[in-house]
């Protein structure tokens, strides 16, 4: 339960990552691992929410501009689904203007971190998220 105190042994955190660009896929699936989480990735929103309905998903990080479903539509569907409206989602984008960033945050993202980014950086923002959550 998230509101004991921590046992010896922390549970490995699945940290869900959905991002067209296999390098970025990449990139952040080492960095993530070198960290501890569990990470599965999928190349398109789509294929990302048949990711999330497989099984426990601590935190997802989602890229706007995608095949198939897009970011935004993505974002929805997971806000829109009882199991996984409190999931919290992270945009990590190429697109910085502050009306991408205000819909997605308006659309229940907890952050927005623009492309190029520091995997520190994003870290630093996911260990954040998942204390508080």
């Amino acid at each position: 339960m998230r509101g004991d105190v921590a046992s010896p042994v922390e549970k490995s955190r699945s940290i869900l990552v959905v991002d067209d660009e296999p390098h970025i896929r990449r990139v952040l699936e080492v960095a993530l691992n070198s960290k501890g989480f569990d990470v599965i990735t999928a190349s398109n929103g789509l294929q990302g929410l048949k990711e999330l309905d497989k099984g426990r998903v601590d935190l997802v990080i989602l890229d706007l501009i995608m095949p198939v479903s897009g970011g935004l539509e993505t974002l929805s569907k997971i806000r829109s689904n009882p199991l996984h409206s409190e999931t919290p989602v992270i945009i990590l984008s190429g697109k910085g203007q502050d009306a991408d960033r205000k819909y997605a945050l308006a659309g229940g993202a907890k952050d927005f971190l623009t492309k190029p980014f520091s995997p520190k950086k994003l870290i630093a923002r996911i260990e954040e998220i998942l204390r508080d959550a």
